[in-house]
């Protein structure tokens, strides 16, 4: 027995100094504000819903939002409809996984040190191209799948509104088509990102892109770079596929484009990004 006794005591001595040298710590601090930091629902459906209306390309259809923060804790969940199903009901945990992928791949200037990394705005529509067979990042779109269990619990009848059983949670997911956005603050700080869908891909981009812009976190200015080729957009859809002659999937010059689609409109006409 005290032979015993003295073996659980070394083990929890050396578990003691393990915790004391940082063994144990998280390795690095999570984010304060989270979901406190960013747009509630109410302010997401009121600039949502303005969004749609503004943008009338692809079908025209109403849209679901989401918001998650820097950690993936979905912070809001709603649409610009009357009821959960004036939009593409399948649309709503799609734009949870738009929010999530936008958040995941995208940086900002705490990810430079020693010499690597950097800031970098990826939308979900630049990977578009860098997923399909062949591309840099085929199979991405599998490697964090949706939890289906936060997605689909409760009734139906608390989808897209502050009681969404989403809000509050991690959903995960990876979406590769236009719709998704990394939210920056005004220090250029990444602070979450931000997810719509409901009509054609590049339609979703254009209300994504106007709904970031009336919530007030797009400030990529000069610090933060994409992939788009403009600087004033920098994380903007990009129309540059061309037909492949061998068939399939065609050929992206920059290796981030995206097809276009029906009644798109001119990503050039988008609100240029703030400050």
């Amino acid at each position: 027995m005290r032979k015993n006794i003295t073996r659980f005591v070394s083990i929890g001595a050396a578990l003691a100094a393990c915790a004391a040298s940082g063994m144990a710590q998280p390795s690095s601090v999570e984010p304060a504000n989270g979901c406190s930091a960013l747009p509630d629902f109410a302010t997401l459906k009121t600039e949502l819903s303005a969004a749609v209306a503004a943008e009338t390309s692809g079908l025209n259809n109403h849209m679901w939002g989401t918001i998650v923060d820097r950690t993936g804790i979905v912070c809001a969940v709603a649409f610009s409809g009357t009821t959960a199903g004036s939009q593409w009901l399948g649309s709503r945990v799609i734009s949870a996984q738009k929010a999530n992928t936008a958040n995941d791949f995208s940086l900002d200037q705490s990810a430079a040190s020693n010499g690597s990394g950097g800031p970098l705005a990826l939308s979900t529509a630049n990977l578009y191209s860098a997923v399909q067979p062949g591309g840099s990042l085929y199979g991405l779109q599998a490697s964090n799948p949706v939890d289906a269990d936060v997605a689909y619990a409760n009734s139906y009848l608390f989808y897209g509104t502050p009681g969404d059983p989403m809000v509050g949670q991690r959903i995960g997911g990876v979406n590769v088509f236009g719709g998704g956005l990394a939210l920056y603050n005004a220090n250029h700080q990444l602070v979450g990102g931000l997810g719509v869908s409901g009509d054609t891909s590049c339609a979703d981009h254009f209300i994504a892109w106007r709904t970031r812009n009336l919530l007030g976190l797009d400030h990529l200015g000069t610090v933060i770079p994409g992939v788009s080729g403009d600087s004033q957009r920098p994380d903007n859809i990009v129309f540059d596929i061309t037909p492949n002659p061998n068939g399939g999937t065609g050929i992206s010059a920059g290796g981030f484009g995206h097809p276009t689609c029906i009644n798109t409109s001119n990503p050039k006409s988008l609100p240029p990004v703030s400050k």
